[in-house]
């Protein structure tokens, strides 16, 4: 079996840009790699429910935080297989977003912590209901506030059909989901859990070198 490596982060943190250089670095170190990146906008009628329902559409739908922390959950039910299969036949599989990313959004929204109610629904939901993998590693890209907000505007305005959405428009929010994200990492929450700086720049050599000497165990 292959190591389930997550990237969590705040919208803007720079989590794709890790994940590519990540995936690059592993490929030197000779290793097989598999990358996913939830929500599946454009794979999956449940992302892409979460996509309107972001940009207002849906009537109310984007106001319900479990209605939407649902829709989440389904997205990667549906993609449990392919994660099960990739890793049956690489070395790492790489996600941008996982199961962390609803349980610190969501409470966030509720203005609850790492122990709050939602943050068990969503454990409950999709690990012990939907049976999806347990990620080996969690890599939380910490960056201030400020500046994640200013590249998830920055790329807004760069890249087509990137507008941000109401979760990545709200500061207030975003603030609050780092504190959650930070609260979830020193509980170990689902797995253990690795910093990582992403102001400065990162030494993924190093990063995928510590990645492979980490036994899979889920």
């Amino acid at each position: 079996m292959g190591r389930l490596v997550v990237i969590e982060g705040l919208d803007g943190a720079g989590k794709r840009t890790l994940a590519e250089a990540l995936t690059r670095a592993l490929h030197e170190a000779g290793a097989s790699v598999a990358a996913h990146a939830f929500p599946r906008y454009g794979r999956s009628v449940h992302a892409d429910l979460v996509r309107e329902a972001l940009h207002s559409g849906h009537g109310d739908l984007g106001g319900s935080v479990y209605g939407m922390g649902l829709l989440y959950a389904l997205d990667r039910r549906d993609a449990a297989g392919d994660i099960r299969a990739d890793l049956a036949s690489h070395d790492v599989v790489l996600l941008d977003r996982y199961v962390a990313s609803n349980a610190a959004y969501q409470a966030a929204r509720l203005h609850q912590d790492a122990e709050g109610e939602v943050v068990g629904w969503v454990r409950e939901l999709e690990i012990e209901r939907f049976g999806l993998p347990v990620p080996d590693t969690q890599l939380l890209l910490r960056v201030p506030f400020e500046v994640a907000a200013d590249r998830a505007l920055s790329r807004a305005g760069s890249e087509a059909g990137r507008e941000r959405d109401v979760f990545e428009s709200d500061d207030a929010l975003q603030r609050r989901c780092a504190a959650v994200y930070d609260q979830l990492a020193a509980a170990s929450w689902l797995s253990p859990w690795h910093p990582v700086d992403g102001v400065s720049t990162v030494d993924t050599t190093a990063l995928a070198g510590a990645l492979l000497a980490t036994p899979a165990v889920h």
